[in-house]
């Protein structure tokens, strides 16, 4: 039997994550596809862009909705290294994000399965698919040695 593997959105988001982390940035990749394909990818970039909401699934948003012409992205799923914040989710919930995958659980700042667990209450106008822990593995130990280089 062959071993699992990553899917490739989730390939290319860690991907994304290990350039932020050469940039001096959180390593946080995030990619959003439809249908399979690729619509748009980013990753984190506040420090480069003296933007504190320049997190990657904010900037990989804004891009699919620019790409599609479309601010509602119903049929597209967002694919993350790190359990999104509650910043993040509550774009989530406004884009209408079908499937959100993430990799690494966030504990401190999370606000899916963590803190907030924005997708939970009945005021929510909208919840995504969540799948977690799909190549948590490599988002953690990114997210690890960057702060490790950092204290």
């Amino acid at each position: 039997m062959a071993a699992w593997t990553l899917p490739q959105p989730m390939k290319r988001a860690l991907a994304l994550a290990e350039k932020a982390s050469a940039l001096g940035e959180v390593p946080v990749g995030a990619v959003v596809t439809r249908g399979g394909e690729v619509i748009a990818e980013a990753h984190n970039a506040p420090r480069e862009t003296h933007d504190p909401t320049a997190h990657a699934e904010i900037l990989a948003i804004r891009r699919a909705a620019r790409a599609l012409g479309e601010e509602r992205l119903t049929d597209c799923d967002l694919w993350v290294t790190l359990e999104p914040c509650a910043m993040c989710a509550g774009a989530i919930v406004h884009a209408r994000i079908g499937k959100l995958y993430y990799a690494a659980s966030d504990p401190k700042g999370g606000a899916v399965e963590h803190g907030a667990r924005i997708f939970e209450p009945p005021q929510c106008l909208h919840r995504p698919e969540v799948y977690a822990g799909i190549g948590e593995a490599r988002a953690a130990e990114l997210l690890r040695e960057f702060f490790r280089e950092r204290r």
